[in-house]
């Protein structure tokens, strides 16, 4: 594989097929860039796509400091291979850790991003944020003893099952992706971006000035990702939302065709300058009711 260097010298593997407007697909801490597949073989029809692995996911490098982590690093990272391929915008696309990394390099250089979908973000930002450090801290140190044991419980988690039952096949080549990561990347990763990346309800005020067309997408069942989504669209002026049902947090291995076409309406409209902010009009409480209604008439 190709390699982009990053701001910090760290090397970070991707894959480019197709050509066009360019796509960059980010991946989630439990895959790396081949998780990508149904989407570069769809999209490449029609666009360049470039998926990348990142830091601490091989054949990327795997720095051995933590502080080489983080998710200024994740967003940085982005620009950096659009930097090594000479791309001055690219539509981004990231899923779970990568929406999260998506997110923040809209938020961090709205000028490279021709649009933004974000799905399945947003795990730990909640009620439930105290869980997550926790959950965090424990799997690092099962890392410790390798990967096979943390993706075999990790891969069967409550937002995994639904592409358990629909497509086992598919499951296990995702499994088995996961299971031969390298057990140092992932603890890092966990330590210096997962842990320690803010809540989404606290980029409110970051949000409601993003002006980069986006998406956001999460499976209905995937709970810790509804709450988050909801959040964004609504604090986001150009945000759409797309909720898949019956879907847990691969949405893009779990019901790739639904996830494409959604993909593939957002980014044509995009290309075509017919992605709007959203009209004032629709938000709540700004209707002006009839003056007989208003009184109850």
């Amino acid at each position: 594989m190709p390699a982009a260097a990053a701001a910090d010298g760290v090397t970070l593997s991707y894959e480019e097929v197709g050509a066009g407007t360019p796509i960059v697909f980010v991946h989630e801490f439990a895959d790396d860039c081949r998780g990508w597949a149904p989407q570069v073989k769809f999209f490449a029809r029609r666009y360049r796509t470039i998926a990348f692995n990142a830091r601490g996911y091989p054949p990327s490098d795997v720095p051995e400091d933590p502080a080489r982590y983080s998710q200024a690093r994740a967003a940085e990272d982005i620009k950096a291979v659009l930097d090594h391929l000479g791309l001055a915008r690219a539509h981004v696309i990231g899923l779970s850790m990568g929406g999260y990394a998506t997110l923040h390099f809209g938020l961090m250089y709205p000028e490279r991003a021709w649009s933004l979908t974000v799905a399945g973000a947003g795990y730990g930002s909640g009620a439930e944020r105290a869980t997550f450090h926790k959950d965090t801290d424990y799997l690092v140190g099962q890392l410790a003893g390798g990967m096979a044991a943390v993706a075999e419980f990790y891969a069967r988690g409550p937002t995994r099952v639904q592409f358990m039952a629909k497509d086992p096949v598919g499951w296990r080549e995702f499994y088995e992706r996961f299971a031969g990561g390298s057990a140092l990347g992932h603890a890092n990763t966990l330590r210096g971006v997962q842990r320690q990346r803010p809540s989404v309800f606290e980029l409110e005020a970051k949000l409601e000035r993003l002006d980069v067309p986006t998406l956001i997408m999460t499976g209905d069942e995937d709970e810790p990702c509804l709450e988050p989504a909801i959040f964004m669209k609504r604090r986001i002026p150009t945000a759409g939302l797309v909720v898949i049902p019956r879907s847990g947090h691969a949405i893009n291995l779990e019901e790739p065709d639904l996830f494409n076409r959604a993909v593939l309406d957002f980014l044509t409209a995009v290309d075509a300058g017919r992605w709007p902010r959203r009209d004032p009009a629709s938000q709540t409480g700004s209707a002006t009711l009839p003056a007989d209604r208003a009184a109850g008439r």
